[in-house]
């Protein structure tokens, strides 16, 4: 006969909180960084360094040179992504510059190649400057196939993002908006089928009012809410259009002044506390916690709420505060709590499909086509109140996004080559195998070291 596990104390749970962190300080110094770089091509013995060197070589280069395109053949621009970074805004973090923010940016790297099987590397970039930023972006087009923007504090990084986008030829993608945009919207459409609520009549307050959120908004909105009855709040308070704070400074946060105009349709004032009152569903993307959002506060939303308390790495309120509030979906940005709304179900698979039809950029419908896929598959498991999203061990999530994603590219004619879903669902499919079994096969056989 099966015993059911006792559930943790609190203090249990607060303690396995805590662990991730306690190991990383273990084991980052003990593996000296996270990713290395690998041959793929055969090295039979050094006379096939005549065909991959010098002289060999000069054949493609000279290839390459007549037709420009052939690099997506010849090299191996196809499967790479730049993560670019000046680590201004990390992870809760705050601006920590660009050393501090490398382990981040070679954390995504990895989860690029493990989950995507697309070959990342970080780029920390050591100014501020938004010109600089762009400028050195535009530099480095040759070499990738794509560049994810990463940790770069707002607003500045609205304008980087739209200023590449309408001036690079490869896609460029910031994921603490894209990404995150595209994760939550998924989770969010699973919670309101779980709770019987329709995205239309949903009165959804957001936490906090950065490039993440906003981003989230934005998607929301595109796939059928009502601003109107959603709210936003930022450090100052519920956005409206009597915030003379920005309407002073609306050429600079763009994105913050239009949401005040066209959210919060009865024009509801004050800060988190009257924003959550009568409201469906939280979606808070703002100041780790614990705490900054408080139980009683939730107690005010409406029957049966949604709340997904997703600041890193602590969320603004613990997972069984919440339940204890009387939320019915609970999600955070951790793994090691239940329903994770995490970028890394994202940006592995998105990228996946960009690059296989060596799409130009990535639009909000691609983000929103992959949303989809990621809901569908939770959906068709079948969702509970922990599980409104696949969670990364389920890795046929990220085909499948790959082939929604690449589907919505060539409708829309971003794509430069073409593909069936089923082709690219194939392709992904055995290109991440092949990138899990390498590291599991290195593992094995010792190349990889275990650490205990």
């Amino acid at each position: 006969m099966l015993t059911q596990e006792k559930p943790l104390t609190k203090q249990e749970l607060l303690e396995k909180a805590k662990r991730p962190a306690q190991d990383a300080m273990r084991l980052h110094p003990f593996y000296r960084g996270k990713i290395e770089t690998a041959l793929k091509c055969r090295v039979r013995d050094f006379n096939d360094f005549a065909i991959w060197y010098t002289p060999g070589v000069a054949e493609p280069c000279k290839a390459i040179v007549k037709d420009p395109e052939l690099v997506y053949q010849y090299t191996n621009k196809w499967n790479t992504v730049a993560v670019v970074s000046d680590g201004t805004r990390v992870l809760g973090l705050g601006d920590i510059g660009p050393k501090a923010g490398l382990p981040v940016m070679e954390g995504k790297a990895l989860l690029y190649k493990y989950l995507g099987a697309v070959d990342a590397l970080p780029i920390m970039i050591d100014s501020k400057d938004p010109d600089v930023i762009i400028q050195t972006v535009k530099l480095l087009q040759p070499a990738w196939g794509g560049v994810n923007l990463e940790d770069l504090s707002q607003p500045k990084c609205f304008r980087i993002l739209d200023t590449l986008r309408a001036e690079c030829e490869i896609p460029i993608w910031h994921d603490d908006q894209q990404g995150t945009a595209m994760v939550t919207l998924a989770g969010l459409l699973n919670a309101l089928r779980l709770t019987g609520r329709k995205i239309q009549e949903a009165r959804i307050t957001f936490i906090g009012s950065g490039a993440s959120n906003v981003a989230c908004s934005r998607l929301i909105f595109a796939s059928g809410a009502n601003p109107a009855l959603c709210r936003m709040v930022d450090s100052k308070g519920i956005l409206h259009k009597g915030r003379l704070d920005l309407q002073m400074r609306k050429t600079e946060f763009v994105d913050k002044w239009k949401l005040c105009q066209t959210t919060n349709e009865e024009q509801r004032v004050g800060g988190i506390e009257e924003a959550l009152r009568e409201a469906d569903v939280c979606i808070a993307l703002s100041t780790p916690g614990p705490d900054v959002i408080h139980k009683e506060w939730l107690q005010g939303m409406a029957r049966d709420a949604i709340v997904f308390a997703c600041a890193n790495p602590i969320p603004e309120i613990w997972p069984w505060d919440a339940k204890e509030a009387g939320a019915a979906v609970v999600a955070t940005g951790r793994s090691d709590f239940p329903n994770q709304v995490n970028n890394s179900l994202g940006f592995p698979g998105i990228f996946r499909g960009t690059l296989d039809v060596q799409a130009r950029t990535i639009t909000d419908e691609m983000c929103i086509a992959a949303a989809h896929a990621l809901a569908d598959m939770a959906a068709k498991k079948g969702l509970t109140p922990d599980y409104i999203l696949p969670n990364m061990d389920e890795w046929e999530v990220f085909p499948r996004e790959a082939a929604a994603v690449a589907m919505k590219a060539q409708e829309q004619g971003v794509a430069r080559t073409n593909k069936s879903y089923e082709q690219e669902f194939e392709h992904a499919s055995a290109m991440i195998k092949r990138a899990r079994d390498l590291t599991h096969v290195m593992m094995e056989e010792g190349f990889i070291a275990a650490a205990d």
